[in-house]
């Protein structure tokens, strides 16, 4: 009887699941559906008024499946540490990602994502129209199956790969910029390896100089303004090249004035903050952690904003190019953005974020390796500090693989850390092992409260009896006895993997779909 009970339980569960994976998708197709009529209503009766309208449609159906796999990447860190709810992160995102397209998205959008092919190789313009819809569609395509296996990957690289694709099967190997295919191949190993490292450094010197000291608090109320100053800067500066170019060009100087002036702000708001608040904090790292719950929350802001400002045009610069193409009979890299087309890219960013986005901001926050808020505000301001090196070294770097490579970053130090820490303690015991158990515990007592150099004293003098301490040899045994596994190696392979085939998988995915749209509608 109670096997039929948990049965019946089980069955309406699932049953519940799918109503609402059901009532998801129907709230996606109805969006479509919209588009479709719009666009028909609209632009139906001018010229190539069936070819804007299937791009419309397919134009929504990207920036959608953007929303869903790419902005969790902003927000995706501070759910995971619990700074805010998934609630709470979807609707900031919504609404800063919208603010990002449509205030900041700019009146001008390249057509041809990272110039990698040459619009003058290409034939014709509905040659033009057809590969952008190829792109397009594969992109989205891609983005899609990403999304339902769970896998970050860049939004950027998709469109790229689509384009680069579609224009190989329209003008040939040569039309492709081989140079910036070359760059952004690199940007595979760039983007989350910098991601990754500074995050990690961030982490190493919040460890070292507030979590392994005596006086937690105390170190706190000097080191954490400093670090929100610095990611004040960062945001600033961040914000300032990227989020409002369209509407402000600055050079790095300028933005980084500016960014220097927020920073002197908040650093002196916070200061006083944290003065205020931090004595009635108990002396533990968990109250280190509670002093980044707003920084979080301000960097999940800002992210969203700068992305919406800059990644909407992966949805609408096709379109739009695609719209000119038609409107115009020319060919243009740059093309300007009706309002509906940006309506289009802010409203599916928001649509796809709240329907399907909460699987992969799981994904990032939780499911590759554990996040605190620390580790979060780690990861947040490792992500504006790369783009800014990166933009200032001329290098591509992708968001996706910045925020994902930050996440990996924190938890491998982690790991180092750890097993470091367990192979000392074996040192210790070793030395001691002919002792009363009372004086090995007392001293692996002291040991434990004691500051990072004060433990490194104790060890340098503990070491200075040479009689029993662990060779090299037995050090790597330990290792690997006390190896330490706190991320997912399986996340890393299938996000690993995902990253290396989106180029070739939409290219190829564009490729077969322009000769498939130049075979039906070429008379």
């Amino acid at each position: 009887m109670d096997q039929d009970f948990i049965d019946v339980k089980g069955i309406q569960k699932t049953a519940k699941a799918t109503r609402e994976e059901l009532g998801r998708i129907g709230i996606a197709v109805l969006f479509i559906v919209g588009i479709m009529i719009y666009a028909t209503t609209v632009m139906g009766d001018g010229p190539g008024g069936v070819m804007l309208v299937a791009a419309a449609t397919i134009g929504g159906y990207m920036a959608m499946n953007i929303g869903a796999n790419d902005v969790a990447n902003n927000v995706g860190p501070a759910v995971g540490s619990q700074a805010i709810t998934l609630f709470g992160a979807i609707l900031i995102a919504i609404v800063f990602e919208s603010a990002g397209a449509l205030i900041a998205g700019g009146d001008v959008v390249g057509t041809i994502k990272k110039g990698i092919i040459s619009p003058d190789l290409i034939g014709s313009t509905d040659e033009f129209v057809w590969l952008m819809i190829a792109a397009l569609l594969a992109a989205a395509l891609w983005l899609n199956f990403a999304t339902a296996v769970g896998a970050p990957v860049s939004t950027t690289h998709s469109i790229v790969g689509g384009v680069l694709g579609a224009g190989i099967a329209a003008g040939g190997l040569g039309i492709a910029d081989w140079g910036q295919v070359g760059k952004i191949v690199a940007s595979w190993v760039i983007s989350p390896l910098f991601g990754g490292v500074i995050a990690a450094l961030f982490l190493f010197t919040i460890k070292r100089s507030v979590n392994y000291k005596r006086d937690i608090i105390g170190s706190a109320m000097r080191v954490v303004p400093i670090l929100i100053a610095i990611m004040a800067w960062s945001f600033g500066t961040y914000l300032a090249l990227k989020g409002l170019k369209n509407l402000w060009k600055m050079s790095f100087y300028e933005a980084a004035g500016l960014g220097l002036i927020a920073a002197v702000l908040i650093y002196l708001l916070v200061n006083w903050r944290i003065k205020k608040v931090a004595k009635d904090l108990p002396n533990d790292k968990s109250s280190v952690n509670s002093l980044f719950t707003i920084p979080l929350i301000f960097a999940a802001a800002m992210l969203s904003f700068a992305h919406g400002a800059n990644d909407v045009a992966n949805a609408v610069g096709p379109l739009a190019g695609i719209a000119d193409a038609l409107s115009t009979g020319v060919i243009s890299t740059k093309a300007s953005i009706p309002l509906w087309v940006m309506m289009i890219g802010a409203v599916g960013i928001s649509l796809g974020l709240a329907l399907f986005g909460p699987r992969l901001i799981r994904t990032v926050g939780s499911e590759i390796t554990e996040l605190d808020k620390t580790r979060a505000f780690c990861i947040a301001i490792s992500a504006a500090i790369t783009v800014i090196i990166a933009s200032q070294l001329g290098l591509p770097v992708s968001s996706t693989h910045i925020a994902v490579g930050g996440v990996f970053g924190v938890g491998f130090l982690r790991e180092y850390l750890k097993r470091n820490y367990a192979i000392m303690i074996a040192d210790i015991r070793e030395h001691h092992m002919d002792e009363h158990p009372e004086e090995v515990e007392a001293f692996l007592t002291q040991f434990e409260a004691a500051s990072i150099s004060e433990r490194s004293i104790m060890l340098r003098v503990m070491k200075q009896d040479k009689a029993a301490i662990i060779n090299k040899s037995e050090r790597r045994d330990l290792k690997k006895i006390h190896r330490v596994e706190l991320v997912k190696r399986k996340m890393l392979f299938k996000i690993a993997g995902a990253w290396i085939i989106t180029v070739p998988v939409s290219g190829l995915l564009a490729a077969m779909f322009f000769f498939m749209l130049r075979g039906m509608l070429i008379p």
